[in-house]
């Protein structure tokens, strides 16, 4: 009876191997009721000291691993489809993504290249707008929606997984303290006056730049002197008089006066996440209208009219004293005009393709331009006979803006994703790079505590300092930040409630406090 037995569980073995192999195969074309009774009928059929309640368990478990991957497949056909779509969407600039590629990597790479396309395209039809009815442009909200929701879909989601699980003190350093509402189309550049009293100013693509009460959020003053997008604002050193670089191929010298209302209590609007990542519908944006641009007093005309350009005007810029202004224009020069009587002064040529933005330096006569040909070039004016020139190299996409910090550097960003730090008596090479997941516009340092703010194309706005060490991210939710691409940042360093802002395509103005200690601190 014993070798009976034990020739009997032999036979048994062997034919239950069979079977479970015939099953597996027989597995892959199953239901997934038939999956599970046939994974049942194996475990059962197999010598196992293991409890059945340890067995069943195990077996829900790899069946949960099984439907997991199925997902995985499923999405992984998904991103194909979506891949061909965006392939037929950009047929006609000849670039295409290929679907055996499917590598983090290229796609990362691939599809970021294409979406900084669809937002260049949507920059240059709004910056060199001239037209009265610039608002009724076709696809204006979808176009800017287009970008953030093509740029989620295809590489955004693995980043918001991580920074869900991510431990953040931002929503304590960064806070939202005011939201400037009043522009009825994308803003374009923010900056803060030199002089008291101390405004806030915004260029937008709807024709107009208004200057705003810091503390109350309340319009102060419009400029409508322009007919085209007005793309920059700056302001005189000394006097309250400012500078404005429009599509209509012109720079605008204005002069304002203003009376600051009586401060009101902010409301808190930092009770939330500052790390949820939340699409927003198009009725959430501000309506334009939210705080009565249009009842505040109106400038017409200005006092000066710089008009030597061929192209539209992109930027302008105060040299250090005021008595000169210098601008850069997409007929890839920039020019240098004496203030009191618009002459020109020098024209500024070199440049291989569009001019995208200029600084000045703070205490000497130093110009720095940037250009859609991948380079930054420094002018140097200090001495009146000599005006040398240096060409950076080290980006290989539009130079969307370059900046002075205090000492001897510069800070350039680009369309590649890169910011790079640059010493001027060293020009071959960075001494740090910032790489991100975005394309990076107008940039800004604050210049005591050396920290650089980036304002995303994806909606992100980031605090490095100069050495490329991250700082903080600021805050993002349903409630708060932006919901466009941001566009430019500003540092107002001494102002006791908002010591930052920022602009963007969802045309408002923010107005952060970040508290620096603390920045510094953790870091």
């Amino acid at each position: 009876m014993p070798t009976e037995s034990g020739s009997f569980a032999t036979a048994r073995q062997a034919k239950q191997k069979r079977k479970s192999h015939s099953l597996s195969i027989r597995r892959t074309n199953s239901s997934e009721q038939e999956r599970t009774g046939l994974q049942r009928e194996m475990l059962e059929g197999q010598d196992t000291k293991l409890p059945s309640s340890v067995r069943n368990t195990l077996l829900e478990l790899f069946g949960q691993i099984e439907r997991e991957f199925e997902n995985l497949y499923i999405e992984n056909l998904e991103l194909r489809r979506e891949i061909d779509t965006l392939n037929e969407r950009l047929a006609v600039e000849g670039q295409t993504i290929d679907g055996a590629e499917l590598s983090k990597g290229q796609l990362k790479t691939k599809a970021s290249h294409s979406t900084s396309q669809l937002s260049q395209k949507l920059k240059t039809t709004y910056k060199a707008s001239t037209s009265k009815h610039s608002n009724s442009f076709p696809g204006k909200a979808d176009g800017s929606r287009n970008f953030c929701v093509g740029s989620w879909e295809i590489w955004g989601g693995d980043s918001w997984i991580v920074s869900s699980f991510k431990t953040t003190t931002s929503r304590a350093i960064c806070q939202l303290v005011k939201e400037y509402v009043g522009h009825r189309d994308g803003i374009w550049d923010v900056s803060v006056t030199k002089t008291q009293p101390v405004v806030l100013g915004t260029a937008s693509a709807d024709h107009t730049a208004l200057l705003w009460s810091i503390e109350t959020g309340k319009c102060l003053v419009k400029y409508v002197g322009h007919v085209g997008s007005v793309n920059s604002i700056k302001f005189h050193p000394t006097e309250q008089v400012a500078l404005t670089a429009s599509g209509d191929q012109t720079a605008h010298i204005w002069r304002y006066m203003v009376q600051l209302p009586m401060p009101q209590p902010t409301a808190d609007c930092n009770q939330m996440s500052g790390e949820d990542e939340v699409e927003f519908s198009d009725k959430d944006e501000p309506d334009g209208d939210g705080d009565g641009s249009s009842d505040c007093p109106t400038i017409r005309a200005p006092l000066t009219s710089l008009k030597s350009h061929q192209g539209v005007v992109i930027a302008a810029d105060w040299l250090v004293g005021g008595k000169q202004a210098v601008t850069a224009s997409w007929d890839r020069t920039a020019n240098l005009y004496d203030v009191e009587t618009s002459e020109l002064v020098h024209s500024l040529t070199g440049h291989d393709q569009e001019l995208t933005h200029c600084c000045t330096h703070p205490t000497q006569r130093l110009v720095v331009t940037s250009s859609r040909d991948t380079t930054f070039r420094l002018w140097d004016f200090r001495d009146p006979s000599i005006h040398s020139v240096n060409v950076f190299q080290g980006h290989t996409d539009t130079v969307t803006s370059a900046v002075f910090t205090v000492g001897d550097n510069v800070v350039s960003g680009s369309d590649d994703r890169t910011v790079k730090v640059w010493d001027l008596k060293n020009m071959r090479s960075p001494i740090a790079t910032i790489r991100t997941d975005s394309a990076v516009n107008r940039i800004n340092v604050c210049v005591g505590q050396r920290i650089i703010v980036l304002p995303h194309d994806n909606r992100q706005v980031r605090l490095f300092d100069m050495s490329g060490v991250r700082l903080a991210r600021l805050p993002r939710s349903n409630r708060q930040g932006h919901r466009r691409m941001v566009c430019c940042s500003a540092w107002s360093e001494d102002h006791p409630i908002c010591n930052l802002f920022t602009c963007g395509f969802d045309r408002q103005a923010i107005g952060w406090n970040i508290n620096i200690p603390a920045l510094l601190q953790e870091k």
